[in-house]
């Protein structure tokens, strides 16, 4: 049996690279750094976050280049939707025009050459009872029976579709009083865009506050402060609401006071939870023996520390506030007309669910993907923010 030889630089003793020893393979990163790429690896954070940029700029940028506003009215193209079929009818000349008939409001819309609407044709009262209405285009009579939604020519042809157009003037429709829904939905942006801005504000200075100073002093002054905040706590927003509105006469005003008043309860509770917890850490206990005060304990080392859970409380909170908005404009409490916001016009296109479904689709869309916006951006800075979770 042979014996496998060995050769001597296998004996060779490893080298020693002190450089190659403290080599690190990833990137060394800072804290924030970390939270960013892992908030940008978040898809549905950033498409929230990008939602959220967009509206910002279309509330604040959208009433600027839109030629309509929230109030103009113009009952002649009232409940006129963003597309429309529509029909062409040729008169013994040649002559060729388009237009497109509102089957919920029984109206003819003449299109011009560019496809807007450019006039109006209204049936009679006795065509109305008939359920035939008939309508005339030079030496041509166009006939409707609105049972059976069918079009005929006085030759008896019958007019089919001639495909959908885009309503050029008014790209999102316009409501029952003839006005652009885009320019009230941009309206309601800024309306809301509001309330969160009032709603961060209230929670950071009040609410953070409020929840420090009864954190870390304890005692008795936390017992007589946290018993204001459920005092606070179990009276419905919605009386305050009311109870507001009797003295400033103002809808908007009203909701904007309230949520001012009380919406930083929720955010104490919070950053009272958090200072318990850091005020027996040992760094605290260094700085009150070097002398540091109460408030700069406060401001420069718990808060600091606490930052995350403000962050993701802060935009948890912000749909809330939003939606507390629209349903307070919804049941009338809100916003005042001719005003707009998302609630009111969802309250004013319930009324015409059935005949013009669009006028609800848009606003109810707005509230909803707004919220989900700021859901989906608070579940990735809470995920973010968590050095637990750090890979």
């Amino acid at each position: 049996m042979s014996e496998e030889t060995i050769a001597p630089e296998m004996w060779a003793p490893a080298v020693h690279d002190r450089g190659a020893s403290e080599y690190i393979a990833a990137p060394s990163l800072t804290y924030w750094q970390d939270v960013r790429q892992r908030l940008g690896r978040n898809r549905l954070a950033m498409a929230g976050l990008v939602f959220i940029v967009v509206l910002i700029v279309a509330a604040i940028f959208g009433p600027l280049v839109s030629p309509h506003n929230y109030y103009d009215q113009n009952l002649k193209f009232a409940n006129v939707p963003p597309v429309f079929q529509t029909y062409a009818v040729t008169d013994s000349s040649g002559a060729e025009t388009r237009f497109f008939f509102n089957s919920g409001s029984q109206n003819l819309y003449v299109l011009g050459a560019d496809g807007s609407l450019s006039d109006l044709q209204r049936p009679t009262k006795k065509d109305l009872m008939k359920k035939t209405l008939l309508f005339k285009f030079g030496d041509r009579q166009v006939t409707i029976d609105t049972s059976k939604l069918t079009i005929t020519q006085d030759d008896g042809a019958v007019l089919s579709p001639g495909g959908w157009q885009w309503n050029t003037a008014n790209v999102l429709g316009t409501d029952q009083l003839g006005r652009d829904v885009l320019a009230r939905q941009f309206y309601g942006a800024r309306i809301s865009l509001t309330v969160a801005v009032v709603a961060t504000l209230v929670n950071f200075f009040i609410g953070v506050a409020y929840g420090g100073i009864a954190g870390y002093i304890g005692g008795r002054t936390d017992t007589i402060m946290m018993r204001v905040v459920e005092i606070i706590s179990t009276i419905p927003l919605t009386l305050y609401v009311i109870l507001i509105m009797v003295v400033l006469t103002s809808g908007f005003a009203a909701v904007i006071l309230a949520i001012g008043s009380v919406y930083w309860v929720d955010m104490a509770r919070i950053v009272r939870g958090q200072i318990l917890t850091l005020k027996e850490q040992d760094y605290v206990a260094a700085a009150r023996t070097m002398g540091a005060s109460t408030p700069r304990i406060l401001v420069r080392h718990l808060l600091p520390n606490s930052v995350g859970p403000i962050l993701v409380t802060l935009t948890m909170l912000i749909p809330s506030a939003i939606f507390i908005e629209s349903f307070m404009s919804f049941i009338g409490l809100g916003v005042t007309p001719p005003q707009a916001s998302w609630g009111t016009l969802t309250s004013e296109a319930v009324e015409t669910l059935r005949a013009y479904p669009y006028q609800l689709f848009f606003p109810a869309a707005a509230i909803s993907v707004t919220m989900f916006a700021f859901n989906f951006l608070g579940d990735g800075l809470r995920d973010a923010l968590d050095p637990r979770l750090r890979t």
